[in-house]
């Protein structure tokens, strides 16, 4: 609700038309023999051999999954695997101009995407980095199994890659991430390949955060979201392509920061969700190309790609990545692609003929090309036939070491503790971003501050004090002038202040880019966060009501909970998210899920009760690397400091996370409270003193982790009260 963009009637009532520009389909149309120009013969060579290569490694794991073996060699492969045989083109075509420091998130489909962007880093990169990357990288374990005199440091990287990356996919402890991930979620970031994901269209929005991160902390490099047509039936795909090109970016952030998110929409859009149609069945548009219009003016520069021509994807990776770098992005490309291969292994394709197959595999990619490098003069059958040769002894090779039990071990050694040791970082960080931090204000300017100045930092009988909301806003406030790399957003923050006033006095201390108003998607803002966060980045966000915790369900559940495990440690979420408790607005706005995300592993929940355990737990939060829920109540938003002798430091300080504290010592009975339940506890123990029986009051403050022992201590000291029956007749006469 920024007060500068007036809304004015005369405009909004005014008669009109809107007026959408043609969205291209398929206008590339130069031959191979003309490309020449553009391209060496060996990078036009390179090409067909990074696809063929992409199809001889799906093959190896279709057949390893349907026939239990490789050309001879047993290997037993029990997990899930979705193929993207006959979408080599499109893959290599996108990865080609990619370097390391562009960023790719993909879906359930991108072994190829995975293989083809990670060859072109190889190429890209020095040969002091590319030895750097493979000797750091888990103590140079998999470069030593793949280690071979008789190769050059280009094709060692390449083995490392196909290596890493075909152990990962069949869950082997010397897989990339340690097998944690597996198939559907292969991903290696030192070459720029961000997690995949197995759930359809969520990388969407984490790749948004990703380009997020880029854009307010002035990295190079772009972001792709790669997503299949079926994903643009879902609402976090939606709502991130909104949150990239949001009005905002060119209306309000400052100018060094102006224009839209540094990246590409990528659809790869092969027609079929699973077993159903997208066009002329589940879906509307009839051409996906035509959504771009209904999200910006600029129809997400929007435009359909012939994917089975590798230089027609080239070309259109090109331009778009010549916007985004002008500040135009984000984009959009409708690459049209086919799998010849099924969904999955138990799909038995009852939803398409044999007709249609055939007819694809008769415009096979690799075929073609192959046919045009042949015709064009730039190379022979024999040729083609070493690269052919060459390719399946490579990848051959690479599946032998995975199939040897003796260099390739099946189990994790430290299996028994690998939830323990992965689920959390228990990091401390203080400052994530090594920058300069932008702010408008020094601190003791701001008029939030100065009137928190005013207040005792204790309840007194005759004044509140110091209320719980200006405790969180100190421990935030406190943090963005240390951390460089730290934004907050959410619904209605910026100079409304958020619906219960905890973030008042931020928009006169903070520019847009750190802290900034996000559309009504909970999912994109709790996804974009996790994005901005994987790309190194902190943040907190918010969603004003408990209830909406089921708007971000897959975000909170399955992608702020999990990557720091699925990464075997290898990604850190330092993400805040706070969520408020209401009581105020009728059952829908009234709910308590904290049990939800006490169940979910991955997540660390804290419910602070009173200002100085407010300030002392998120101040923990913002300097350490795991995910936090922070759950506040409705009603303490106004209360004062009635337990911490002291009252509040004026200065920060931390709270451990996870270690409960006792509010009031008792001997008899023994109360464990969370979040508001403690006053209401306090009123109990008061009442309960009028019987002769002393209370002691425990104030969990986090529900996860929880350090049991001061519980058990408590609870061991009123034992003789229990078991006492006598006891429970005492009262007054």
């Amino acid at each position: 609700m920024p007060k500068s963009i007036f809304v004015d009637p005369k405009e909004v009532r005014s008669k009109g038309a809107i007026h959408i520009e043609d969205i291209p389909m398929n206008q590339y149309s130069e031959s191979i023999s003309q490309a020449r120009v553009q391209y060496t013969d060996k990078q036009l060579l390179g090409i067909f051999r990074d696809m063929y290569l992409i199809r001889v490694f799906e093959s190896l794991l279709f057949d390893i999954k349907k026939y239990g073996e490789y050309r001879g060699i047993p290997f037993h492969y029990a997990g899930p695997l979705h193929l993207s045989l006959g979408q080599e083109a499109a893959a290599v075509g996108q990865a080609f101009l990619l370097s390391e420091e562009d960023l790719v998130f993909g879906s359930h489909r991108s072994h190829g995407e995975v293989l083809a962007k990670g060859l072109s880093a190889i190429r890209k990169l020095s040969d002091e980095n590319l030895l750097s990357v493979m000797t750091e990288y888990d103590g140079g374990n998999i470069r030593d199994i793949v280690a071979d005199a008789s190769l050059d440091l280009v094709s060692l990287a390449e083995d490392f890659l196909i290596y890493g990356t075909l152990a990962e996919i069949l869950a082997l402890p010397t897989g990339f991430q340690r097998g944690l991930s597996g198939s559907m979620h292969a991903f290696f970031p030192p070459f720029g390949m961000y997690p995949n994901n197995a759930i359809v269209g969520a990388s969407a929005p984490i790749a948004v955060g990703a380009a997020l991160y880029k854009k307010v902390n002035k990295k190079s490099g772009i972001v792709v979201s790669n997503v299949g047509d079926g994903a643009s039936g879902r609402g976090p795909v939606w709502e991130a392509m909104n949150f990239a090109a949001m009005d905002q970016y060119n209306t309000l952030w400052e100018e060094k920061f102006r224009g839209g998110l540094p990246i590409i929409f990528n659809f790869f859009n092969n027609f079929y969700g699973m077993g159903g149609q997208t066009v002329g069945e589940t879906m509307a548009y009839q051409h996906l190309a035509r959504i771009g219009a209904g999200i910006s003016p600029t129809s997400l520069h929007a435009e359909r790609v012939d994917g089975s021509n590798p230089l027609a994807v080239i070309d259109a990776m090109k331009r778009k990545m010549a916007l985004l770098k002008e500040g135009k992005g984000p984009a959009l490309l409708d690459v049209v692609t086919y799998r010849i291969s099924p969904h999955s292994a138990s799909d038995h394709e009852s939803y398409r003929t044999k007709e249609e197959v055939l007819t694809w595999i008769e415009q096979d990619p690799i075929t073609a090309y192959h046919r045009q490098l042949v015709s064009a003069g730039i190379a022979t059958e024999e040729q083609i036939d070493q690269i052919v040769t060459s390719v399946n002894a490579k990848v051959f090779r690479i599946f032998k070491l995975c199939a040897d039990p003796a260099i390739t071990p099946r189990t994790i050694v430290d299996s028994d503790r690998i939830i323990e040791k992965y689920i959390y970082s228990n990091e401390k960080i203080s400052s994530v971003g090594t920058d300069h931090c932008d702010v408008l204000t020094n601190r003791e300017e701001n008029p939030r501050v100065q009137k928190i100045a005013n207040k005792s930092r204790k309840q007194t009988e005759n004044e509140t004090g110091i209320e719980l909301r200006d405790a969180i806003f100190e421990a935030i406030f406190n943090k963005f002038y240390e951390d460089s790399a730290l934004i907050a957003y959410g619904e209605e923050v910026r100079d409304w202040g958020g619906p219960y006033g905890v973030y008042e006095g931020l928009t006169e201390a903070l520019p847009y880019h750190r802290f900034f108003n996000s559309p009504i998607s909970e999912s994109a803002i709790v996804a974009t966060s996790v994005g901005y966060a994987m790309a190194g980045g902190r943040a907190v966000v918010e969603l004003p009501f408990c209830d909406f915790l089921g708007c971000a369900g897959d975000e909170i559940f399955n992608q702020l909970a999990k990557w720091q495990f699925m990464s075997a440690g290898k990604l850190k979420l330092p993400v805040v998210l706070r969520i408020a408790i209401g009581s105020l607005y009728g059952t829908q706005h009234a709910q308590d899920f904290t049990a939800l995300t006490a169940h979910v592993p991955g997540l660390k929940v804290i419910f602070p009760a009173t200002p100085y355990d407010a300030k002392g737990l998120l101040t923990s939060a913002l300097s350490g690397t795991d995910p936090v829920i922070m759950f506040e109540s409705q009603d303490l938003y106004g209360i004062g400091e009635r337990f911490a002798q002291q009252g509040v430091p004026t200065e920060s300080y931390e709270l451990p996370i996870g270690v409960p504290d006792v509010k009031r010592q008792g001997s008899d009975l023994t109360i464990l409270t969370i979040g508001s339940a403690l006053y209401s506890a306090v009123d109990a123990a008061e009442r309960l003193e009028e019987y002769g029986i002393s209370t002691e009051i425990i104030d969990a403050r986090s529900l996860v982790p929880f350090d049991y022992e001061i519980l058990v201590q408590s609870v061991k000291r009123q034992d003789d009260f229990f078991w006492s029956g006598m006891r429970w007749n005492v009262g007054p006469s």
